[in-house]
């Protein structure tokens, strides 16, 4: 696929690489664009050095002029909790799919079966999505869903109650009430690197209250849903993000990705969608 011209996707930041991991030069694309990462936490892109950025233990390029900086996750500050970044796993999907399914909690008893769901309780209960206009975000709060193993360490099950956040298109993050200290959310976000429109890698990087449960523990637990997700991410089809109302019916589980698809919409975002003309070229 061609490097996109897509300004709305120019203009953003991405995560394309942990800080730890930089130890080698790796030649890979943003965007379809040739990009060079270097040991010495620089970026180029046809000979330009790009504006970079170190936060949640990653390195943050961009190709284009962004109109604010990286948005910020308060957890991320607070000393009690674990840094737990899973590593990139690749994805043949537009990374818009990988955010959508990232938000969908209908597909747990199927996908995640005896994990995050489980059958009979398959319905998902009313909540709440919305467009932050002060933030420019997407939010779906109110959420909350029976999981039969709600962490690692926990076997027992019960019902989560959950907050989804998408403060970028290529960023989706998940607060959920941590069951050890109810008061507080453990966060979990999904950095997204957009390859090409319909290729991506992606990264979960955890902040956790959780301080029982070994660091492979935390890995495998998160990895396994993962790779569960790309089966189904990777086979859905159209390859690439459509936007028109009608493309796809929703139903009412859906109302976060109706608000994600309208918000990505109002940007006039045309990357990893069906509305890229080079995009649909090539698929």
């Amino acid at each position: 696929m061609s490097a996109t011209q897509d300004p709305v996707a120019l203009n953003a930041w991405y995560a394309v690489a942990t800080l730890a991991d930089l130890y080698r030069v790796e030649e890979t694309k943003l965007l379809g664009h040739p990009i060079t990462i270097g040991p010495g936490r620089q970026v180029t892109s046809d000979a330009r050095a790009l504006p970079v950025r170190e936060k949640f233990g990653c390195l943050w390029t961009t190709l284009g002029t962004p109109g604010r900086e990286i948005f910020d996750i308060a957890e991320a500050g607070e000393p009690d909790r674990r840094f737990v970044p899973c590593g990139w796993v690749t994805l043949r999907a537009s990374g818009l799919r990988v955010v959508e399914n990232f938000l969908d909690m209908a597909h747990f008893p199927f996908v995640h079966t005896d994990i995050l769901g489980s059958e009979p309780h398959t319905e998902v209960p009313g909540y709440k999505s919305e467009i932050r206009r002060e933030v420019d975000e997407v939010w779906a709060t109110n959420c909350t869903f029976f999981q039969p193993q709600m962490t690692s360490t926990r076997p027992e099950g019960e019902f989560a109650r959950l907050t989804y956040r998408v403060p970028d298109p290529f960023v989706v993050m998940l607060y959920r009430v941590c069951p050890s200290a109810p008061e507080r959310e453990d966060a979990i976000a999904l950095f997204i690197h957009p390859i090409e429109a319909g290729l991506c890698r992606a990264q979960p990087v955890m902040y956790l209250l959780d301080q029982e449960a070994t660091r492979t523990q935390l890995l495998r637990f998160e990895q396994v849903i993962f790779l569960q997700d790309r089966i189904i991410v990777e086979n859905q089809r159209p390859l690439l993000l459509p936007l028109e109302p009608r493309a796809e019916t929703p139903t009412r589980a859906d109302s976060s990705s109706i608000a994600y698809r309208r918000w990505l919409k109002e940007k006039g975002l045309t990357f990893g969608t069906t509305a890229e003309p080079a995009a649909m070229a090539a698929e």
